[in-house]
């Protein structure tokens, strides 16, 4: 396809991503690692992705206990130096906007670099927790991830337990209440958009597909097809996240997020 042609299919996707949009009753969003990519974040999978630098193995629950220094030494670099110097890009902006204009009822994400809510969207569901809170597992407490409390590794409780960060680890269930309200999304839903969200991840990757068994519209927003494109998505708009974002911000109020 030419380069013309694909500008126009984008575009028409894109006209009919926003009419979907404003007809909905009850919209929804699903978002994946790569809608936070044009922020600087990498995946963790695939090529350039961050365990192509990392083991794995420090974010394995039972290797964090047994190993905080090694564990926090590679959270903090990965979590809290590096994330924590990306912000929310057009694609973040436009779900903050779309809730505060009411077309958006819930935003679930996989996501643990806290853009979103930078971005200032508030009804979410962090299926897989956040990096911006921390949770001691002997005495339950919880705290913001001050840098303060971070200057020493392992970062530790007043009660002398270990701090660790709310996110889901490798061997650790997902929380009942997201999962849940995930459902109860789900289950209510008529239109759901996708945005960088590849469809390999379980259980998270089943809500899209439990939105579209109830016949749910489902706009997919990615730069290449997913395990989604051809199953499920009935919109597919074939670009990065903070584009597409721009073009639906315009479509949506018409309005230039950069003005």
């Amino acid at each position: 396809m030419r380069n013309d042609e694909t500008i126009l299919r984008t575009a028409e996707q894109t006209e009919k991503a926003a009419a979907a949009i404003r007809n909905a009753k009850y919209c929804t969003a699903f978002t994946g690692a790569g809608i936070s990519v044009e922020s600087g974040i990498p995946p963790f999978r695939g090529e350039n992705g961050i365990w192509n630098n990392y083991n794995p193995v420090v974010l394995d629950l039972g290797f964090f206990y047994q190993n905080p220094v090694e564990s926090w030494t590679a959270i903090k670099e990965i979590f809290y130096d590096f994330f924590g110097t990306a912000r929310p890009n057009a694609a973040h902006i436009l779900l903050a906007e779309m809730e505060r204009e009411g077309l958006l009822k819930v935003l679930i994400t996989q996501n643990i670099d806290n853009l979103h809510y930078e971005a200032g969207s508030r009804e979410i569901v962090e299926y897989h927790g956040n990096s911006r809170n921390l949770v001691c597992p002997r005495c339950g407490a919880r705290r913001q991830a001050e840098p303060e409390i971070l200057s020493s590794i392992p970062p530790k409780c007043s009660c002398g337990g270990v701090w660790k960060p709310d996110f889901v680890f490798f061997g650790e269930s997902i929380p009942y209440d997201a999962m849940q309200i995930s459902e109860k999304a789900a289950g209510k839903t008529d239109c759901m958009i996708l945005i960088g969200t590849t469809g390999e991840v379980y259980p998270a990757a089943m809500i899209p597909r439990e939105a579209a068994e109830r016949g749910a519209t489902i706009i997919e927003i990615n730069p290449v097809p997913s395990l989604y494109t051809n199953e499920i998505t009935d919109i597919f708009i074939q670009t990065g996240a903070a584009q597409a974002g721009m073009a639906l911000q315009r479509a949506l109020f018409s309005l230039d997020p950069g003005k």
